[in-house]
């Protein structure tokens, strides 16, 4: 079988498809045919070498995959062949509102091998079925920003109708947001530098849209819109170069999720003005299988689509990587394979 790897380390020039012998599954294992795969920021860090010190070549990369199971193992009930399923990003973290650091290190694509690979043999305990709707390309965008949002706003934020939600930039945690926001009810403010996303945006049904480059002091048109009183939820991809602006953003008794580190710069952040407002800063880490079971049934029964940007055939990978990194992308780039 063919498969994307790193090779004798990481960078670009280490990525290379290799031939490798195809999966058997042992027990408690199943072997799925991978028919689409979707990329994240954090597979840039790892292509860069900077993903942390338990990340080591040769790996094969992408936590996201979904496709069907050809073979299942001994005493394997959960799945059979010819189901249609998506691998979680954590293969161990079956539930609980956080991992250990045995699950942690079971994350797909960077602590062991990835998705980016014509077969794959995982735990049939880190497999779920997908919505019958979606394709597998669509299926592949919600293993990891999917669930991320998901559990950002319904199992940290306990999200209510009539809350308002704050989204930043169109990449796929905050897409989702936007989409699992307004199937909650709630109103959504959303920010983005494009004047073309923006009005994209608006046609996702997004409540208010700021473009934080001609307003960067988003904060203030984001406490105008909720009538002075600041976003019951920030969904805070950014990290230290927007968090200072969140804090201010937010409500007293408010909640930031805290998701990524995209924003360039330390950003000026004032710890007591959370205090002071009492605000509940909580970092999200993906999810459990639990909650991706959870939050595909919502995704079913509401009809909800990934918002895909771009599918690239398996020989594109770095293309894909390219496109990703030029940060042009509205929703999730895919590779199909």
């Amino acid at each position: 079988m063919k498969a994307w790897r790193y090779t004798s380390g990481f960078g670009v020039e280490n990525l290379q498809i290799v031939e490798l012998p195809e999966p058997v599954a042992g027990p408690g294992e199943a072997v799925v045919r991978v028919r689409a795969c979707s990329l994240n920021y954090r597979d840039l860090a790892v292509m860069r070498g900077a993903y942390g010190s338990n990340v080591k070549a040769p790996l094969i990369p992408l936590s996201d995959g979904a496709g069907e199971v050809v073979a299942a193992g001994e005493g394997i009930t959960r799945v059979k062949p010819g189901d249609r399923v998506a691998a979680t990003f954590m293969q161990t973290w079956l539930g609980g509102a956080a991992p250990d650091d045995a699950q942690a290190n079971s994350a797909l694509g960077g602590a062991i091998n990835g998705m980016m690979s014509e077969f794959v043999c995982l735990k049939a305990d880190g497999l779920v079925h997908i919505p019958q709707h979606l394709s597998f390309e669509e299926a592949a965008a919600l293993p990891c920003a999917a669930v991320t949002a998901w559990n950002a706003l319904f199992r940290s934020g306990g999200i209510k109708p009539g809350h308002s939600v704050l989204t930043m930039g169109t990449g796929g945690v905050s897409l989702f947001a936007l989409q699992f926001a307004k199937m909650a009810g709630a109103r959504v403010i959303a920010t983005s530098s494009s004047d073309a996303k923006i009005e994209r945006l608006r046609a996702m049904r997004a409540d208010h849209v700021i473009n934080y480059k001609t307003t960067p002091d988003w904060d203030k048109p984001a406490r105008q819109f909720t009538a002075g009183l600041g976003v019951d939820h920030v969904v805070e991809v950014g990290g230290a170069g927007t968090l200072g602006l969140s804090s201010k953003a937010v409500r007293r008794g408010g909640h930031i999720a805290l998701i990524g580190v995209l924003a360039a710069g330390q950003g000026q952040f004032d710890p007591r003005l959370m205090m002071l407002k009492s605000v509940r800063l909580q970092g999200i880490y993906v999810g459990s299988r639990e909650m991706f079971e959870e939050m595909n049934r919502a995704i079913e029964l509401a009809g909800i689509r990934p918002v895909l940007d771009r599918v690239f055939e398996f020989a594109e990978l770095k293309e894909a990587m390219t496109h990703l990194e030029g940060g042009r992308h509205f929703g999730k780039i895919c590779v199909r394979i």
